[in-house]
């Protein structure tokens, strides 16, 4: 079995993988201070609730955009788990070409959703990541990534509206009944679903007409995707497990070598 980590902005998301099965996943807060003796003693139980043993994984991958909590981390999979993580950066075969102006600076979350949907779906591919930022990022036919847009996600603007509002409530994101919305809370959630997906529209024949890709595959993924991907004809699959699935098949790349 092999251990994959997705350190996002808000949650650590772990996956473990027997094959190309995902027997389970479990979630730690990232904003939670933590020694690695804190990581390590969480990990442990939550693999031990998930009914794995750490004799049973033989390795890890971590992604991470959050480089603060990576030595506590990293130390917690070193004495607890007993692996020496693979870190997913410069010099880790990924089977996709990096052509941006600054490959260093394309977070490390965006490339493995990129080698999941590419691997996966084949291109060209537009990845979809409804995450605290939503971003969408091209993979065209031969396996070249080099585009990518970047948004605000939808808790972003949400948190924005009743943080930065002095009236407005902090509310559930979900689409309402209607667009045409007759009071507070409703009139928010309209704003922002809708909102959301007209952009996600907008942005995919954008990105098809200045590409020319009529045949693009669109592939989204991310905690509020299948909110979005549910409302829209723009959007073909939606896979929860992508960033997990990707993780996965660059640890396999790795391992070969």
């Amino acid at each position: 079995m092999i251990l994959v980590v997705d350190v996002g902005n808000t949650n650590i998301t772990c996956g473990v993988y027997e094959g190309e099965k995902l027997k389970t996943t479990f979630r730690m807060m990232t904003k939670l201070p933590r020694t690695s003796d804190e990581y390590g003693i969480s990990i442990m139980e939550l693999l031990r609730i998930n009914q794995v043993e750490k004799e049973q994984i033989e390795g890890t991958i971590i992604a991470s955009v959050v480089p603060n909590v990576m030595h506590s981390l990293v130390g917690a999979f070193h004495k607890y788990v007993g692996t020496n993580p693979l870190i997913v950066g410069p010099g880790v075969k990924t089977g996709i070409k990096i052509t941006s102006d600054n490959p260093r600076e394309i977070g490390p979350d965006r490339i493995v959703d990129a080698v999941a949907a590419y691997e996966l779906y084949g291109g060209p591919v537009l990845v979809l990541d409804f995450g605290t930022a939503t971003t969408y990022d091209l993979v065209t036919e031969d396996g070249c990534f080099g585009v990518g847009i970047t948004a605000p996600g939808i808790r972003i603007s949400a948190k924005a509206l009743w943080e930065d509002t002095a009236k407005l409530p902090e509310i559930e994101i979900k689409k309402p009944k209607s667009i045409l919305a007759r009071e507070t809370i409703s009139s928010m959630q309209a704003g922002l679903v809708y909102g959301q997906i007209g952009q996600t529209e907008y942005i995919i024949n954008q990105v098809k007409k200045e590409t020319g890709y009529e045949n693009l595959k669109v592939v989204a993924t991310g905690g509020l995707g299948r909110i979005i991907s549910d409302e829209t004809d723009a959007i073909q699959i939606y896979n929860k497990d992508l960033t997990l699935e990707g993780l996965r098949i660059i640890y396999e790349k790795n391992a070969k070598r």
